[in-house]
This record gives structure tokens, C-alpha cells and sequence, in this order.
């Protein structure tokens, strides 16, 4: 069960983000101005990619901040998340 919800985690928003970038492409190109930015979300900040498409294209003002600092927050979480469950297999307790 464990294994699921980790590749759920993982490949859950990177899966949105190329369906979305399939759908509707002319958001991302409004979004971002070139292709790097985009590709490092999709690999190192897949939340905080997908909440900023969401919330950008009308300018990031006011409760969008929250979104963000959130989203931001999930992503940095299911990367700490493993190495705290790791922690007794490597001998940490």
C-alpha cells in the first residue's frame, strides 16, 4: 500500500501536468516565456508548477500567495517525507 501512494505521489501531478500542457498549451506559452522553466517545475516542483499555471495567467496578487507557499510546501514535503520514514532503517531513531 505504501509503494502505491508513493507513485501516486510522485507521478500524481507530473501526470497533470503533461495532460494539462496537452490540452490547453496556449496557457503554458502565456504562462511561461520559454520551455526551461516549465521543464524544471515538471521534474523538481510539480505542485508549485500546476498551482502557478493555475493562478498566474490573472497576476499572482493576494490569497494566490497562500496557494502557492502551500503548493510549495506539498512538493518539499514528499520529498522530506521519504527520508523521515527512512529514518530507522538507517539507524536513526
Amino acid at each position: 500500500m505504501c509503494c502505491v501512494l508513493t507513485v501516486l505521489v510522485l507521478a500524481g501531478p507530473r501526470l497533470a501536468i503533461l495532460i494539462w500542457w496537452l490540452l490547453n498549451p496556449l496557457r503554458w506559452q502565456v504562462t511561461f516565456p520559454n520551455f526551461i522553466v516549465p521543464l524544471l517545475g515538471f521534474i523538481l516542483l510539480p505542485f508549485t508548477t500546476l498551482m502557478y499555471v493555475l493562478v498566474a495567467p490573472g497576476g499572482v496578487v493576494g490569497f494566490d500567495w497562500v496557494w502557492l507557499v502551500l503548493a510549495l510546501l506539498l512538493d518539499l514535503g514528499s520529498y522530506g517525507g521519504g527520508a523521515y520514514g527512512n529514518r530507522e532503517r538507517l539507524g536513526y531513531r
